[in-house]
């Protein structure tokens, strides 16, 4: 049993990485499902409440620091230190006496959980074979929906036992537990203990030459001259609000349009996520499939986030649906096809760069992903009370189009010569 998993251990890592995931999204989302309980205790309304989630994406955004970090300073160390803070800035949250507080520890808690897609990426592209990343691209991306989905069942059973306060503890505590297990399992393919000489040796061959790690630091300012990096940066600055629509306003929207309460939320806001869950495994088998007929890998990805944003043209009928069913299940086709493009795009950063600029281009891929949120977010706050929220959802299912176009139009395979190589 030892010798087969030492012949599977990145896959083992992989699940680790995937739980991080889960936690990472529990516990930013747990504000959303405490919202309709927490913003009348301490008076709280939309404006105010759109301004802590701004504070969150201001703080996320700042993951080309977050991800040059992790590049420096490599997996191990750098993940414990910002699952730690994760835990005890989420347990912050339940000192809150007013709005201000709520955004200031939700401010700092974005920043440290920058780390979920650029330490994500990066053990992706140093565990994984090129043909293999797009499964374990799904496969962390897994966790997202599912700590997303679990945020709507455990905090309305925090706030049963003991009160909305409680529910950040709990969750705060479970980031805790994630960080030690990262600290106790992980160590990098060369220094593992208990990967085998065979599974080293695929998961090297198996990398493209001319992405191989360099001894230099990350040149952010030449990735910032890449068409390639923009290619992602710029659909996933359109795709991310979708997600953040979904995280941090989904709740507070059917409470307000349906009457939802805190069961009925439980019953169905995680709805969605598991649906995203399912897209998370869809695009990567697309890709997969694709690739066996004969389309190049990063053409095959591309078509896949092409078919993702026509199914996220769904989202557009959402505020004129008359049956919070047939509301939820639009929301839940948004949530596949968002996670099915996504997980595409995403990925596409490890076919592109190399292995020690993967974190950073993660990161600044980030900061225009959560830009596109926090403005999307910002709208929603301003301007929800006057116009209500069918005109927002129509964006949503517009915007994925428009990043099918950029990202069409602007990748290009990078040759070998373009990286100091032979033709």
């Amino acid at each position: 049993m030892f010798g087969r998993r030492g012949r599977m251990m990145r896959w083992w890592i992989i699940g680790l990485v995937m739980l991080g995931t889960v936690v990472n999204y529990l516990t930013r989302s747990t504000l959303a499902v405490a919202a309709p309980t927490f913003m009348a205790e301490l008076h709280i309304d939309e404006r105010h409440y759109s301004w802590i989630t701004a504070a969150f994406q201001g703080g996320i955004m700042l993951q080309p620091v977050v991800g040059y970090i992790l590049d420096v300073i490599g997996l191990r160390s750098g993940l414990v230190l910002f699952g730690l803070a994760w835990g005890v800035l989420t347990m912050a949250h339940g000192l809150a006496t007013n709005w201000q507080w709520l955004a200031v520890v939700r401010g700092a808690l974005g920043f440290t959980e920058g780390t979920s897609h650029t330490g994500g990426l990066k053990v992706v592209s140093e565990w994984f074979p090129a043909r293999e990343r797009g499964l374990a691209g799904g496969i962390y991306n897994l966790g997202a929906s599912a700590g997303s989905a679990l945020a709507a069942p455990l905090v309305a059973w925090s706030i049963w036992m003991w009160n909305w306060r409680g529910a950040f503890v709990v969750a705060g505590a479970l980031a805790i537990g994630w960080a030690l297990l990262w600290l106790r399992f992980y160590q990098p393919p060369d220094l593992h203990r208990t990967i085998s000489e065979e599974e080293r040796a695929l998961i090297l061959g198996g990398q493209e030459s001319y992405l191989q790690a360099t001894a230099a630091r990350p040149p952010i300012l030449s990735i910032l001259r890449q068409r390639n990096f923009w290619g992602i940066a710029i659909p996933r600055l359109l795709a991310d609000p979708v997600w953040g629509t979904l995280t941090f306003w989904m709740p507070l929207y059917l409470t307000r349009a349906y009457g939802f309460d805190l069961k009925q939320i439980a019953l169905s806001a995680f709805l969605p996520f598991l649906a995203a869950d399912l897209g998370c495994l869809f695009g990567p088998a697309l890709v997969l499939r694709l690739e066996r007929r004969g389309i190049r890998l990063v053409d095959a990805r591309r078509w896949t986030f092409t078919l993702g944003a026509l199914m996220m043209m769904g989202m557009m009928f959402v505020g004129y649906v008359k049956s919070p069913y047939l509301a939820v299940g639009l929301l839940c086709l948004g949530g596949f096809a968002h996670q099915t493009l996504s997980v595409t795009c995403i990925t596409m950063a490890t076919d592109l760069f190399r292995r020690n600029e993967v974190g950073t281009v993660a990161g600044l891929a980030g900061l225009a992903a959560n830009g596109g949120v926090l403005l999307f977010s910002l709208a929603i706050g301003a301007l929800v009370a006057t116009i209500g929220y069918s005109p927002f959802f129509v964006a949503l299912g517009l915007f994925d189009l428009v990043a099918a176009v950029v990202l069409w139009s602007l990748v290009r395979v990078p040759a070998r010569s373009e990286r100091g190589l032979p033709a």
